[in-house]
């Protein structure tokens, strides 16, 4: 076969979103039709993907099909794709937008928090691909798939050990696609960004440690208060199909970040030494607080 263009826009390609509910996903379903794209959405949030699709053809865009499912859930993946492709045939634009986020030391992860990490952020965005991508293949016309990892996915953040474990892996399979994919005209895209203000960056799940604990707050603001809009990150998305760029920043820490990372090795090991202990020492803190807070006051009435 020989080689196709690859595609420089969303324009009229028929376009998968997923996590089109909330975040990134509804702002990049909004951003894709006010381009002319043909959507294909989905969500597990049945109420906001509704809403989601119902805005976009108010401002006159276009929605193709929309359900609600979770993609961690291969055979609902499967039985969707069947849908899409019996009523419009292959797609042209895959993007793995849906996620979930939750942080802690190995210490105080379950094996439960490890999973949902995996099946959602790694094997769901696996499930869409191995049922998406092969059709877009077969077709031999120009493509794009898009995988939304994390600037966890590029740096050792503390307290990121599950979440690193699927943004990685994703990062490291689009990587993979990114070469194999090329000689069929279909291009990948890995979103990398850091906070972003969405629901997901106010309600993540700390786990072994109290994240109301005003001293975990001021740390945990630290990184929320340098949120972009998800229309910045959505903006970035299509901007990167466009220029064919394989990374894809939204915000210039994240961008500096990595190339330090890459450029000077040994003080970035040492930063992040540093930095765990630091994250180390508040979680220390933070549970001895809680244990003299529930410790009884041997003074008191009730202990008599």
């Amino acid at each position: 076969m020989g080689r196709v263009n690859r595609r420089k826009t969303v324009q009229g390609a028929k376009t998968l979103v997923t996590g089109a509910a909330s975040g990134i996903g509804k702002a990049t379903a909004l951003a894709a039709a006010a381009r002319g794209a043909r959507l294909v959405l989905t969500d597990i949030d049945t109420d906001g993907l509704a809403a989601t699709a119902g805005e976009i053809e108010r401002a006159g865009g276009t929605v193709l099909l929309s359900r609600a499912l979770d993609i961690s859930d291969y055979d609902a993946v499967a039985e969707f794709a069947a849908a899409v492709h019996e009523s419009f045939g292959s797609l042209d634009v895959v993007m793995n937008v849906a996620g979930t986020s939750v942080w802690g030391t190995v210490d105080s992860l379950e094996i439960r928090h490890w999973r949902r990490m995996v099946d959602i952020n790694l094997l769901g965005p696996i499930n869409v691909i191995e049922r998406f991508v092969p059709p877009m293949v077969r077709s031999g016309q120009p493509g794009a798939l898009v995988n939304v990892s994390s600037a966890a996915g590029l740096l050792a953040l503390p307290w990121h050990a599950a979440y690193s474990a699927s943004k990685y892996g994703l990062r490291g399979l689009s990587e993979v696609l990114r070469f194999e994919l090329a000689e069929h005209g279909i291009t990948v895209h890995l979103v990398t960004p850091g906070a972003v203000a969405t629901p997901l960056v106010r309600t993540f799940d700390l786990v072994g440690v109290d994240k109301e604990n005003p001293r975990v707050q001021r740390v945990t603001s630290l990184f929320t208060r340098h949120a972009v809009p998800p229309e910045k990150v959505a903006a970035a998305i299509l901007k990167g199909i466009e220029r064919n760029r394989f990374l894809v920043y939204s915000s210039f820490d994240i961008r500096f970040g990595y190339w330090w990372k890459r450029k000077f090795a040994f003080p970035y090991e040492l930063l992040m030494r540093l930095a765990n202990r630091q994250f180390s020492t508040l979680k220390q803190s933070v549970n001895r607080d809680r244990a003299v807070a529930s410790t009884p006051d041997p003074d008191s009435p009730a202990t008599h």
